[in-house]
């Protein structure tokens, strides 16, 4: 039976998000037939962000602000500090959300449903990208998931993701045994999508966008459009890092023997080679698995800064 009024406890991490945290927050708690809890976690800030969240919190039963715990430095380690601490008991999902996007008032319940009537364990959604300017952008990421395609991406941005309390309490259980390796994880999405598929876990990707996805400079990582997202993509992955970040994520999930992913794990040129003929089983778009064919032997012929 379909959960009436499903509850959820949405994970909100926050970093100086004086702008437009307020307007998110609205659309937050507007959120339609469901019963929601928020919890907020704030990296310190400088722009009066800890303090009005807390002045808020103290006006709402169904907003609480965790104490701080430091310095986070980044989205990602905010994020596990908020699936670490925040307690899922009597809640049956778990959702993230940054501070600087808006809801659709039916983006839970939607997300919710698709759970209950599809007998999966995660969701994730298209979003739709704004700027200031006025200009918007559809962000597919609902492309037919492939074989391996969650370790090289995640299943669109982390704050559309919703779980199910059974996933979410093992997601939790494998991060605090690998808690200091974790720290390492540049993006919390990325690492629990692949945890999830990883783990035989069913995830949905909805076409039907969920929120609108706010542009601005200070975006940790921003909508992926146009020739210069391509261009930053490329320096990341000839600087090392997102190369790193496969190796990492597929060691935390505990893949690394893996038939499949042993041979190029250690990234020499041969086995780069190699893995740039699997691109159609590696990422969901048609236009990312060219350009993971691409990556792959510019990695084996030039190399990269830290490999």
């Amino acid at each position: 039976m379909p959960v009436e009024h499903p509850k959820v406890a949405v994970l909100l991490a926050a970093f100086n998000g004086m702008q437009w945290i307020e307007e998110q927050l609205a659309s937050i708690l507007g959120q339609s037939l469901v019963d929601l809890t928020l919890f907020i976690s704030i990296d310190p800030s400088s722009d009066g962000t800890e303090e009005w969240c807390c002045a808020f919190a103290a006006r709402r039963p169904d907003v609480f602000v965790l104490p701080p715990a430091g310095k986070f430095g980044g989205a990602s380690r905010n994020f596990f500090r908020l699936i670490r601490d925040v307690d899922f008991h009597g809640f049956d999902y778990v959702a993230f959300a940054d501070q600087d996007d808006v809801w659709h008032a039916d983006k839970l319940l939607r997300a919710t449903r698709h759970i209950q009537a599809g007998h999966i364990d995660a969701y994730s959604s298209n979003v739709t990208a704004f700027w200031p300017n006025g200009d918007t952008h559809l962000v597919n990421k609902a492309q037919p998931q492939v074989a391996w395609d969650y370790l090289f991406e995640a299943a669109g941005p982390g704050c559309t993701y919703v779980m199910s309390n059974k996933m979410a309490g093992a997601l939790k259980a494998d991060m605090l045994a690998n808690w200091q390796r974790l720290q390492n994880v540049s993006l919390h999405d990325w690492y629990c999508y692949a945890f999830a598929r990883s783990h035989g876990y069913r995830w949905y990707i909805d076409p039907v966008p969920s929120m609108n996805y706010r542009q601005h400079e200070r975006n940790q990582v921003g909508a992926n459009k146009g020739l210069s997202s391509l261009v930053v993509r490329y320096k990341s992955i000839h600087e090392g890092w997102w190369f790193h970040q496969v190796q990492l994520i597929a060691c935390l999930v505990g893949l690394q023997s893996e038939p499949f992913i042993k041979p190029w794990l250690g990234l020499r040129r041969r086995n780069l080679m190699g893995l740039s003929f699997s691109a159609w089983k590696c990422r969901r778009r048609v236009r990312d698995k060219f350009f993971f064919f691409f990556v792959c032997w510019a990695a084996a012929v030039f190399g990269s800064k830290n490999g």
